[in-house]
């Protein structure tokens, strides 16, 4: 069976490949987790390549190829998945790239990105910009956004690409998609018209050239918020990028300008995961805080670095190392990947070693470790609303905020525990010498009863006593008053003792 493109990207399709290559002299070459592999097919020759791919062209695509060398375009196939091409020369022979770009692309949530993105997604105005390197995800976080928009705002989007990518359907939004080569002239003359459509929400699919940096900057500060991409690796570098761009005279008022239009700026960059298949995005944010603003004034570009790892907790900034040692810390990456992918390795090295270590002193000091907190977060995300984001280290901070408030807690209570004890120790001493008091009391009372009873029985004795002596004297008062009796009845008689 002869070798058809739609049957290379049917393949392509199915060994979940993101780019294919096709060049003379190797056969075609298809980039899998980052890694670009042969097929099994025979080498290319130079008319193979040119069959494949001139058949595709439309007539403008064609002439475009033949008078400028290379041409961009956009393919469908239909039920499979459609194509960002670029056709070109090398060596003076045909070859040609073809990137994967599904009908259907997951959302913000669905990519994993970190939850700031979905704030940016309903700025009123502003410019906000997607770096990275070519293949890092630019344009599917791009897509992300504009889908998250035309799902809750009730705008109208109007996007600027080269070619096409991904196909958006109106939602609450209504999204206007223009080619630049088929429905515009350029980049710069299609923003210029843009703003005469009633837009709130432009995408530019690249800031190529000065015209288009200061129209985008115009359209952002005139009400409209701008979404576009620059082939930068950090946000600095995007800053230093876009004045640079300018001659030195003006440098100052884009700075100005710069200032009060940017509102974020996101940086991707593609790493193997190792605890699935595929790659996994690490993130930089910068958003527009007055520091941040400050610097770019100021011209101040080493700063920014500084200021956004200091600005996780509040702004949910973060820079490049963050992110990856994110994703070391939730296990998506290894260390060796996330050192590789660093631009300052040794300081994410050091940063590495400073949680592991700070995990395990939480290990030995404590039932519950760094780990722990973090499937405690990842068990308490199920809930909710938004996806998990193993780059987004502002969850790591929260992790460790919450747990130092944790150990904050164990420490009072530990301390209120001892309190309670030495207060409890206290208590029981104190009921201990009451016992003895009590016990001697009883005592004491049990001696007295006894000696009352005691008393009571001598009481009673004595008044026995004395009642029988007082009967006995009465007895004998009886016995002598009775002859005194009797003498005074015989006086009265005229007898008795004294008669005479």
């Amino acid at each position: 069976m002869a070798l058809t493109l739609d049957n290379l990207l049917q393949y392509m399709v199915s060994q979940k490949a993101s780019d294919l290559h096709l060049k003379p002299m190797r056969p075609p070459l298809l980039r899998i987790e980052d890694r670009l592999l042969p097929t099994q097919a025979p080498p290319l020759q130079p008319e193979d390549v040119e069959k494949l791919v001139v058949n595709v062209l439309m007539p403008k695509q064609k002439s475009h190829l033949e008078k400028r060398l290379y041409v961009d375009f956009g393919y469908s196939l239909a039920g499979v998945s459609r194509f960002r091409a670029t056709v070109f020369y090398q060596r003076g022979t045909l070859s040609a790239v073809f990137r994967r770009i599904p009908f259907d692309f997951p959302s913000i949530e669905g990519w994993g990105l970190p939850e700031v993105l979905l704030q940016m997604c309903y700025l009123p105005q502003g410019l906000v910009l997607v770096t990275g390197p070519t293949g890092s995800g630019k344009s599917s976080t791009l897509a992300a956004m504009i889908l998250e928009i035309s799902l809750h705002r009730p705008v109208h989007i109007v996007t600027i690409e080269d070619p096409i990518e991904f196909l958006f359907r109106d939602a609450i939004a209504t999204i206007t998609q223009r080619e630049v080569g088929d429905d515009t002239a350029s980049f710069n003359q299609a923003l210029r018209n843009t703003l005469r459509q009633d837009p709130d929400v432009i995408m530019v699919g690249e800031m190529r050239d000065t015209e288009t940096i200061m129209t985008a900057m115009t359209a952002a500060e005139t009400g409209h918020l701008v979404l576009s991409t620059l082939h930068t690796n950090s946000a600095p570098q995007t800053i230093d990028r876009i004045v640079d761009s300018f001659p030195e005279g003006q440098q100052r008022q884009i700075r100005i300008q710069l200032a009060q239009v940017l509102k974020g700026i996101i940086s991707l960059k593609l790493v193997p995961r190792c605890d699935q298949p595929g790659l996994i995005a690490a993130v930089e944010v910068l958003r527009d805080t007055p520091k941040i603003q400050k610097s770019i004034l100021e011209g101040s570009i080493s700063d920014i670095e500084e200021e956004v790892e200091k600005s996780v907790s509040y702004f949910k900034m973060q820079s490049m190392n963050q992110s990856l040692l994110s994703l070391v810390l939730n296990g998506a990456i290894t260390k060796d990947t996330a050192l590789a992918a660093s631009v300052n390795p040794s300081e994410l090295d050091m940063e590495i070693r400073k949680f592991l270590y700070g995990a395990e002193k939480a290990k030995a000091a404590s039932d519950i470790s760094a780990s722990d907190f973090l499937e405690l977060g990842v068990e308490s995300g199920k809930g909710d609303d938004m996806a998990e984001s193993f780059s987004d280290f502002s969850k790591i901070v929260e992790l460790q905020e919450i747990k130092k408030l944790y150990d904050e807690l164990r420490e009072r209570q530990s301390r209120e525990l001892a309190e309670r004890d030495e207060v409890i120790q206290q208590m029981s001493t104190d009921a201990q010498v009451r016992d003895e008091e009590l016990n001697n009391l009883k005592v004491s009372v049990s001696s007295l009863t006894q000696e009352r009873e005691k008393l009571k029985q001598q009481v009673v004795f004595t008044k026995n006593e004395l009642e029988q002596k007082i009967q006995r004297l009465q007895e004998r008062i009886q016995q002598l008053t009775a002859p005194a009796a009797a003498g005074t009845a015989s006086d009265k008689s005229g007898k008795g003792f004294f008669k005479k």
